[in-house]
């Protein structure tokens, strides 16, 4: 089964439990939203992949949120992020842990000959390709940066 098809499963389900389900309806349809306007817009049905990186834009933005909700002090709005999070990341597959990441960036520094900081750019698209959607960019980077230098 697909990512969209799971979502939009999900939807009815939360759909049909009313209340219990309510925030996890409105995330859902959010990014299906999301999804929509993208396929709309370049003309083109999302493969899992795309959809992968929609989620994680989705996830980005409310991490982003829960780092300003917390320093405005704002508890309703902290808690109900979390929730919201919670619910992207069922949909996401399991992050990779430090070392496997470091394998990764190890073995793509290899295969693009890279040898300086200054070889970053042939580098991080290559794991970007390799660890869509399980790891995030701002760790990939720090972790490409450390093994350059």
């Amino acid at each position: 089964m697909s990512i969209k098809e799971q979502l939009m499963e999900d939807m009815k389900t939360a759909m049909k439990e009313r209340e219990a389900g309510k925030l996890r309806l409105e995330v859902i349809r959010m990014v299906r939203a999301s999804i929509k306007n993208i396929e709309i817009n370049e003309k083109k049905d999302l493969n899992d992949d795309d959809v992968l990186g929609v989620l994680m834009k989705e996830l980005k933005m409310r991490q982003d949120s829960l780092e300003e909700f917390k320093k405005a002090n704002r508890q309703e709005l902290v808690a109900q992020a979390e929730q919201e999070i919670a619910i992207l990341q069922k949909y996401l597959p399991a992050a990779l842990g430090d070392d496997e990441l470091k394998a990764i960036v190890t073995e793509m520094i290899a295969q693009a000959g890279a040898t300086s900081p200054k070889d970053m750019g042939k580098v991080m698209p290559l794991v970007m390709a390799k660890t869509k959607g399980r790891a995030d960019g701002k760790k990939i980077s720090a972790m490409v940066r450390e093994l350059l230098a």
